[in-house]
């Protein structure tokens, strides 16, 4: 399972996400993007959705699956709780996303997230496990 860290970055805000494995980085980091946005207690399981992303490498393809996930949330005013990566390779990543539609009565946002970025993005096998960087346009 993997974890994250938020650190804070002149105007913006960015994680650490690590984990055994890439996927379980892709995972944390996911997760890690959503605690800053929304209580991850107050959203719900109740439907799911598949998101497919692909880019040129990790870097890239890290930065594709965060910022369509924060399109789920701005265009389809959907919030997951789970995210489970189903496919992972160097240029592609599958995804099955759990949660709700957005209630306002329930959803509380504590920052809006824009983007994540490429600026100092890093995605790299390290002390058996692996660890991703990312900033985020708030």
């Amino acid at each position: 399972m993997g974890s994250f860290e938020v650190f804070e970055h002149t105007a913006d805000i960015g994680i650490i996400a690590r984990g055994s494995t890439l996927v379980e980085v892709f995972e944390a980091a996911a997760e890690g993007m959503f605690s800053l946005m929304v209580d991850p207690c107050s959203i719900q399981n109740r439907a799911w959705l598949e998101r497919r992303v692909e880019a040129d490498d990790h870097e890239g393809l890290l930065v594709a699956w965060l910022n369509n996930l924060l399109a789920v949330v701005n265009i389809e005013a959907f919030l997951p709780v789970v995210l489970v990566v189903d496919q992972l390779s160097p240029r592609r990543l599958r995804a099955t996303v759990h949660g709700e539609p957005i209630d306002p009565d329930r959803h509380h946002f504590r920052r809006d997230i824009k983007a994540a970025t490429y600026h100092m993005v890093e995605v790299k096998q390290a002390d058996g496990g692996w660890t991703a960087r990312v900033i985020f346009d708030v």
